[in-house]
């Protein structure tokens, strides 16, 4: 008997309610599956339970309100969750639900989540306009870079390379995000030196620039790290979001120094990339920003990395609630949300002066553009790279295409020489 479906059901303000792409068991109709995963991820189990009785089970139960294909949604009552804890409500909308027999693929597509939840999280403490006031940069896009090689630097290589990229006109330097506290590159030295390299590209440039050390570690280890870098003067801290996982960001945001949060996704694709399975980066993205992190990489759609152009822009740009309706605030990053400030989009993975057009073309101008190898694999090194990439970005906020901008800007057309104008990694 199909208890959690409830077709008849109208989702209630204050329900969580999830998306779901579901693919039943071979001999298993769409409705039966559908029963199992609220039954799951709520209050059912697999057999009869004498003390389950008729009032907890209406109360607690969530409901699937509607089947439509394959796409299910799915309403679960706010009693079903502790508000300020983002792992133990996923452990219930995206836990055991993936393993079940009765199920050949499933895939949390989004999730809507209420005021009642959303209202106890503090969000980003400085989000795009802080992030913006920080640099003195109104409306073009942020210009970024990770020092590259990835690793097997020195970390005095490292702070040479990060000023050069500054000097050259990035506004941010970060480090790759396998970049920790190796032997030949400890963590507390190459913020030193890089700082040092900061302060003297500041005062070179009379720009402010920003550095990102990756403080992943062990959440008491990377508290330590992230008060180290606060103590050195530094105005950010990097943490891989996925593999420290949804407690460490909770304690970093909570319990660490005030400090911007640059958020990498790092191992997101064994969560994302299968289309019938998993759970979606815009139900990563959600969560990243209730917690409050200041930037998320979202992908390029025109780089290297996996993602698809609607995938991104609907990360990036507002998007209407497919859940439940219309709301005032139905969006992920780039608009206002509630009290939760918004989080500045990073678009980084195979970028070159060449895709900074059609990726402004895409997602607009309201994002941090970051190219590793795209800056520091120009001819002329990496002031050039940044360079070239500093003269892409102006060219496309002055309405001029980026080949005749070219003709006048020798760094500029080199890259385009070497990559090519509008063409993407392969």
């Amino acid at each position: 008997m199909n208890k959690f479906v409830d077709l008849d059901y109208v989702p209630k303000k204050e329900d969580l309610i999830c998306e779901f792409s579901v693919e039943p068991s071979e001999n298993l109709s769409m409705k039966e599956a559908c029963n199992r995963i609220a039954k799951e991820s709520s209050i059912g189990t697999w057999t009869h339970v004498e003390h389950l009785n008729k009032e907890k089970r209406d109360k607690l139960r969530a409901r699937v309100y509607s089947i439509d294909g394959n796409t299910a949604k799915v309403a679960y009552p706010p009693e079903l969750f502790e508000k300020t804890n983002v792992p133990g409500t996923l452990a219930s909308i995206a836990g055991n639900i993936f393993g079940m027999k009765a199920l050949k693929n499933l895939r949390l597509e989004d999730v809507y989540i209420p005021a009642s939840i959303d209202n106890a999280f503090e969000g980003p403490r400085y989000g795009i306009k802080g992030i913006r006031d920080t640099f003195g940069i109104e409306e073009r896009p942020l210009i970024g870079t990770i020092v590259k090689p990835k690793v097997g630097l020195s970390s005095e290589q490292h702070a040479n390379i990060a000023f050069e990229a500054w000097k050259g006109g990035c506004d941010v330097v970060k480090d790759d995000e396998n970049l920790v506290n190796q032997d030949f590159n400890k963590f507390e030295e190459r913020l030193d030196l890089t700082l040092e390299k900061r302060k003297k590209a500041e005062e070179e440039t009379s720009e402010t620039k920003g550095y990102m050390p990756n403080v992943t570690a062990e959440t008491e280890e990377m508290l330590k790290r992230a008060e180290l870098v606060k103590e050195k003067g530094g105005r950010y801290m990097m943490i891989d979001i996925v593999t420290a996982g949804w407690s460490a960001l909770q304690t970093l945001r909570k319990h660490g120094p005030d400090l911007r949060i640059h958020a990498h996704r790092a191992m997101h694709a064994a969560l994302t990339k299968n289309k019938k399975h998993g759970i979606s980066m815009l139900t990563i993205a959600k969560f990243a920003r209730l917690i409050g992190v200041d930037q998320l990489h979202i992908g390029t759609a025109v780089g290297k990395m996996e993602g698809e152009p609607t995938d991104i822009w609907e990360i990036e740009q507002e998007v209407e609630n497919k859940i439940v309706r219309k709301h005032e605030d139905d969006h992920v990053l780039a608009e206002d949300w509630r009290d939760i400030k918004p989080v500045f989009a990073v678009s980084s993975g195979g970028l070159h002066p060449g895709l900074v057009q059609p990726l402004m073309q895409l997602l607009g101008k309201n994002i941090i553009i970051q190219a590793g190898g795209g800056i520091h694999g120009h001819p002329d090194g990496t002031r050039a790279g940044a360079r070239a990439m500093r003269q892409a970005i102006d060219a496309r906020m002055k309405g001029i295409d980026v080949e005749e901008y070219a003709e006048d800007s020798e760094e500029l057309k080199k890259a385009l020489d070497l990559w090519g104008a509008g063409k993407t990694y392969k």
